[in-house]
């Protein structure tokens, strides 16, 4: 399953860097034929496909490669470097852009063969919008969020190319130059949102940022498995890395039951999430129960009990995620 993800990403990070060059060839022909602050404006977006898609392809044969002695978690946090670095260029291409519209607004500029450059621009867009479609799915497919920042980088390249149509088209009926700049600079901005977004999420992955909907996924699933002999589940924690998933949580069992018997359940919980998040893995440290928690535990006919049970306890997320129940008695 993990080698054929890996086949699946290199594939569509070979195409997208193919069509790339593609369509930076047909836009900066369009421009020289012309001379459109828009139109130059989406080769600009074009160069940064190119440049952002061979960092995505980088960052996808190294994140394919297993973990090492040096990197025991394994490499692919650096999706999480690539989508930044996409976000950034995305960033310096539209602040470009915008310096060279509101350039040619003080100035002027002459026009030549819109028609031409709305024919090229036209097919230029549609190709880009089949391409960052097709590169998002086979993204969310193989859990590649390098994939789908490059699908969201071409999807913004196709809305650019949407508003230059757009503004030369109104350049064409109404005569007026300056739409054409001002068009621009329109679409410099959606796209200095989009760099934002990728930036936004890449730290949030650097930073582990808890994920809500996994964390809900995970709770429930092990709320949903949880035994009688679950004393106490704290500390849940987890992080992403590429397409794995880290999941550690606190255990607790009663003291007197074997290491084996603790182990037996660890494999029946890995086994459990693995249902759900195929690539998790997981750890847990068993705690051993004392007096404190019999009015807490539910296991029945134990003839260790200092007390009987008083008091249930609701497995929800920040209960999970939270303090063991004894430093709540101690506290």
């Amino acid at each position: 399953m993990l080698e054929s993800n890996i086949s699946l990403r290199k594939q569509a990070a070979y195409i997208s860097m193919a069509v790339g060059i593609g369509m930076f060839i047909s836009k900066i022909t369009a421009f020289y034929i012309t001379q459109s602050a828009a139109i130059f404006s989406d080769a600009i977006e074009s160069i940064v496909h190119i440049l952002a898609t061979g960092m995505a392809l980088y960052s996808i044969l190294l994140s394919s490669k297993p973990a090492d002695s040096s990197h025991p978690y394994g490499h692919s946090n650096i999706e999480y470097f690539s989508s930044g670095i996409e976000g950034l260029l995305i960033i310096i291409a539209a602040i470009g852009i915008i310096y060279y519209a509101v350039l040619d607004l003080i100035s002027g500029q002459s026009l030549n063969q819109l028609d031409i450059g709305i024919i090229i621009i036209s097919s230029a867009g549609a190709i880009n919008l089949v391409l960052g479609l097709f590169l998002i799915k086979r993204g969310k497919k193989t859990n590649s969020l390098t994939l789908i920042a490059d699908g969201k980088h071409v999807l913004t390249d196709s809305y650019t190319s949407l508003g230059v149509i757009i503004g030369i088209f109104l350049v064409i009926i109404t005569g007026i130059t300056q739409l054409d700049p001002i068009f621009a600079i329109l679409v410099a901005s959606n796209i200095l949102y989009t760099g934002y977004q990728l930036m936004r999420e890449a730290v949030a992955g650097l930073m582990h940022e808890i994920d809500e909907v996994m964390l809900k996924n995970i709770c429930d699933k092990l709320e949903g498995i949880k035994k009688d002999f679950w004393i106490d589940l704290h500390e849940l924690r987890f992080w992403k890395s590429g397409e794995h998933v880290f999941i550690d949580f606190h255990l607790t069992l009663p003291f007197y039951y074997t290491i084996a018997e603790s182990h037996t359940e660890e494999v029946r919980i890995a086994s459990e999430i693995k249902s759900i998040i195929p690539t998790s893995q997981i750890k847990i440290h068993f705690d051993n129960c004392t007096q404190h928690l019999c009015k807490f535990c539910s296991v029945e006919n134990c003839t260790k009990r200092f007390e009987a049970k008083s008091v249930n306890v609701a497995y929800t997320d920040s209960k999970m995620i939270g303090l063991p129940l004894h430093k709540n008695i101690d506290d």
